[in-house]
């Protein structure tokens, strides 16, 4: 943590506009932060909590309902849930509707999706990654039950794809799906599938073994590794400038890789 001290010094910087703000806002910032190892709030962590939790459970934030399924952008929610988690609040009212969001609107492939197309009937990888974080730090917290069998569920749905694979012909979804982003925000890669299946205790699981592999292709000398894919985004609308994020991701894949 003593490399990412001005990091965390420039995301606890005033939390200005809209929770969502990209990628300035609380919301963004939080999750930064927690990923950065910040388990204790205070009042400057607390008051920008607040809002994000009055943006996500708004009731004009309306999630419809088209073909059975719900069209929720569970990467908010899984974020949202993931941060209050870390943070010592899980037993709080307004954390528990956050979980019970996420288990309502799971899809029965296991994962979840805010496509409002009528015919989308697969669940996205990018909207399911961070339900599966925040739902097992959930269950961990509170001994859910519910919340662990529907991270498991989607862990599930990310092992059948070998968590970057379509399972049509065995080729990569995406290729940008084989290199290592950070941060990465919501949108998915197999690095960060992995940590995915880590926290679901899945990694002996065979079919986790070919993101192993690109694990162990990504080390560099000495052992480290650095976020090599390309940028969702222009750098001058973050907080900080993660470089290439070689801390971070180190220690991230070393506690995969151990």
């Amino acid at each position: 943590m003593v490399a990412a001290d001005p990091w965390v010094q420039a995301l606890l910087r005033d939390y200005p506009g809209h929770p969502y703000k990209k990628w300035q806002g609380a919301h963004w910032r939080l999750l930064s932060l927690v990923e950065l190892g910040l388990t204790e709030g205070d009042d400057r962590i607390f008051g920008a909590v607040d809002p994000v939790l009055k943006w996500l459970l708004n009731p004009r934030r309306q999630t419809p309902r088209i073909s059975g399924r719900y069209r929720q952008c569970a990467s908010m929610d899984g974020n949202g849930l993931l941060v209050c988690c870390r943070l010592g609040m899980a037993r709080r009212l307004r954390v528990r509707r956050l979980a019970e969001v996420l288990l309502r609107s799971q899809w029965p492939d296991g994962g979840w999706n805010c496509d409002v197309d009528p015919d989308a009937r697969h669940s996205s990888f990018h909207e399911t990654l961070a339900p599966i974080w925040g739902l097992v730090e959930y269950h961990r917290s509170t001994a859910d039950g519910r919340a662990r069998r529907a991270a498991r569920r989607a862990g599930e749905l990310l092992l059948e794809h070998h968590l970057f694979r379509r399972t049509s012909n065995g080729d990569p979804i995406h290729p940008e799906w084989l290199h290592i982003h950070w941060p990465h925000y919501w949108h998915y890669d197999f690095f960060h599938g992995l940590r995915a299946i880590a926290m679901l205790d899945l990694l002996t699981d065979t079919r986790a073994d070919d993101a192993m592999g690109l694990l162990m292709e990504r080390g560099r000398d000495g052992g480290t590794w650095r976020a090599d894919g390309r940028r969702y985004w222009s750098s001058d609308t973050e907080v900080v400038d993660w470089g290439n994020a070689e801390p971070i991701v180190t220690a991230a894949a070393q506690a995969i890789a151990q």
